[in-house]
């Protein structure tokens, strides 16, 4: 972190900031006590007050317990943020943004020193947090912009500024609030109406998209399949040819799935807006956890751990990709959260897709699930019950996929499904 003074920090909110004797400045921020090194702001969050203690026996140089911890920390994001020269990312989507983030970041950092959210930091505490890690060095911010209804994004764009703005795609997420699709391409739409003269918006070919893409003070780059010419899977990953405008690039990338192919077009966009090379030949890309995780199974089959999270969108993008294995498939498929009124809709379309792809079996998990099959005779109530069954309902040699939204907590049949390999 760029250091501040402790004079500072006492100007950016009414919190209770307190100080070791040593200390007149923080060069880090945690919300953690347990993650604090010698230097670091403990900024307080919720029950955070009664780690204080804890934090300042690990090294802590401050504490603040905030009066209202959203604006404060925004604040001091902020302010964090308007020290650095470094370029701002701002990467939000119904599906991709974490994965996309991920190649981004990948492709940035041979060449700009670079900082890119972590984990699930991409709401109103993760996403000042991903600022509070830029040091006077840091060249590339990537920021990680999730929502749940109008006004949300265009709040997290006040505190990052970004300099681009990345859509990944537009789809039927959030709708228990939002209640539309149209309304969720407005919200998404927000991170466009945020950018300064000058500035450079990556969007998918998406229609609903169009009546915010008409400022003529910013650069409009569009991506869709055709930036896709070739998709191979090869040893470790896949080969990809590329096409971007004029431009025409192959390269190797360590993940199987077709749609995050799409996703690197999108990266490739953005690395291009930052005046950064395209990288050349193979690139690692570690992405965050529980998305489209592959690993080996006992019997010479296959676990495909996209448990994170899930909406009709990307379940057909994950679905699509299990078809696309030879072997026994077997979906074990969550349900998808905050659809509204139309969620038994979207379980049965999802569904349907699953058959008209050949799946095998499908194990539904939580009531809404139900939705998935026809017959009922298979089902979870709980992953943990989806936990127990598993072992009973696959073979040797099966693929097996397993994803459902956050709430339903699925990374336990993954889990379960890899200590059945390692004979736990």
């Amino acid at each position: 972190m760029i250091p501040f003074s402790l004079d500072e920090l006492a100007a950016l909110g009414p919190g209770r900031l307190d100080a070791a004797p040593w200390a007149d400045e923080v060069t880090g921020v945690q919300i953690d006590s347990r993650l604090i090194d010698e230097g670091d702001l403990f900024f307080a969050v919720g029950e955070g007050a009664d780690y204080t203690r804890h934090a300042f026996a690990r090294g802590a140089a401050a504490t603040l317990v905030p009066v209202d911890a959203f604006a404060e920390l925004a604040a001091l994001g902020s302010a964090v943020r308007a020290r650095s020269s470094a370029r701002v990312v701002g990467i939000t989507g119904s599906t991709g943004k974490t994965s996309t983030k991920d190649i981004l970041a990948a492709f940035c950092r041979p060449h700009a020193s670079t900082v890119a959210a972590e984990g699930g930091h991409n709401n109103e505490i993760g996403l000042p947090l991903t600022l509070t890690r830029i040091e006077p060095e840091t060249e590339v911010v990537i920021c990680e912009m999730g929502m749940r209804g109008l006004g949300q994004i265009a709040a997290l764009c006040a505190v990052a500024r970004p300099d681009i703005g990345l859509i990944t795609s537009i789809g039927p997420v959030h709708l228990e609030l939002l209640g539309t699709v149209e309304r969720v391409a407005e919200a998404k739409a927000e991170v466009v109406a945020s950018l300064p003269q000058g500035g450079v918006a990556v969007v998918p070919d998406e229609p609903l998209l169009e009546p915010y893409l008409r400022r003529d003070d910013i650069e409009i780059r569009r991506f869709g399949p055709e930036n896709v010419e070739r998709f191979e899977r090869v040893e470790g990953g896949c080969r990809v040819a590329f096409a971007l405008g004029e431009r025409r690039l192959e390269l190797e990338l360590p993940f199987k799935a077709r749609h995050q192919a799409q996703n690197a077009a999108a990266a490739l966009l953005a690395l291009e807006a930052l005046g950064l090379p395209f990288p050349e030949g193979r690139v690692e890309v570690q992405l965050s956890r529980w998305r489209g995780e592959e690993s080996p199974l006992a019997g010479g089959g296959l676990l495909i751990n996209d448990s994170y999270n899930a909406n009709p969108a990307s379940m057909r993008a994950a679905l699509e990709h299990l078809a696309e294995h030879e072997g026994r498939r077997v979906a074990v498929l969550g349900e998808m959260a905050e659809l509204g009124p139309t969620a038994p809709e979207f379980h049965r379309e999802v569904g349907a897709l699953a058959r008209s792809l050949g799946i095998e079996l499908v194990l539904p998990v939580g009531e809404l699930a139900r939705e998935y099959v026809e017959d009922g005779t298979v089902f979870a109530r709980s992953a943990d019950e989806a936990a127990e069954k598993i072992g009973d309902l696959i073979g040797p040699g099966d693929i097996v996929l397993v994803k459902g939204s956050r709430a339903v907590g699925l990374e336990v049949v993954a889990e379960a499904l890899s200590n059945a390999k390692a004979g736990v």
